[in-house]
């Protein structure tokens, strides 16, 4: 089992549980030794995805946790298919787009495949999704997150400051009155505020699930990007920039 499993399973674990234990951590992780556990731990701690407890046990970080890729994308599976059916809907031949980390995004690529068009994305998991497809993709460079297949960091936003797109498509992990569009990770934030300010229009792409959730950084003000749901509230009325994809 590569790093990037073991901990997407260990988060995953943690999901379910308020609290594990070392023991029970090794017990899950089959043929993993205690050390390893331990190192894995460690490194999700710098990440700022747990907490380590006395004695070995583990929390995860309430108000900053990204949820991890594996989970995000068996989760509110309908409702995700269609808001990224309907955003790749508004790409047009000829135009340059950026497509943000996250699981409704990455659903649109398979509705992009035969699209004349250039795509620039930190979204680790495209790979896989652009055999043989007719559009040009470009992968920023940068650090990865393994939690969220997030590139992300210092060397991505110099990459992604001199590029300019027609269109941009974001994800995020709640919004709300108070919070607005946010995200746990302040390099997130930073990143997804570089793209805005180089896109012609923006789209954050959020399932009603996320509608109240307040996460540690406020990335834009409700409003000033458009939201695409799959569900009108009056929080999205009264933002007066959205779309419900149908």
């Amino acid at each position: 089992m590569i790093p990037y499993q073991r901990r997407t399973q260990m988060l995953q674990l943690l999901e379910k549980s308020e609290v594990v234990s070392l023991d029970s951590f090794c017990g899950e992780l089959k043929n993993v030794s205690e050390s390893t556990v331990r190192r894995d731990l460690k490194t999700l701690e710098a990440e700022g995805q747990i907490i380590l407890l006395r004695g070995g046990g583990a929390r995860l970080k309430k108000g900053s946790y990204e949820v991890p890729m594996n989970s995000k994308s068996i989760k509110n599976v309908n409702e995700k298919e269609g808001i990224a059916r309907y955003a790749a809907g508004l790409v047009k031949d000829g135009e340059s787009i950026y497509l943000d980390s996250g699981s409704t995004v990455l659903r649109m690529v398979k509705y992009l495949r035969n699209k004349d068009i250039t795509i620039v994305t930190t979204n680790a998991m495209i790979l896989s999704e652009i055999q043989e497809a007719k559009l040009k993709c470009f992968l920023a460079g940068g650090e990865i997150n393994v939690s969220s297949a997030s590139i992300l960091g210092t060397k991505t936003n110099s990459d992604l400051s001199g590029l300019y797109f027609d269109k941009a498509f974001l994800g995020a992990n709640g919004f709300s009155d108070k919070a607005g569009i946010s995200t746990p990770d302040i390099r997130e934030a930073e990143k997804k505020k570089i793209v805005f300010r180089n896109s012609t229009e923006t789209y954050v792409l959020l399932d009603s699930s996320k509608s109240g959730k307040n996460t540690l950084t406020k990335v834009f003000e409700l409003g000033e990007a458009t939201i695409i749901c799959n569900e009108e509230t009056d929080m999205l009325i009264a933002s007066g920039n959205y779309i419900i994809a149908k």
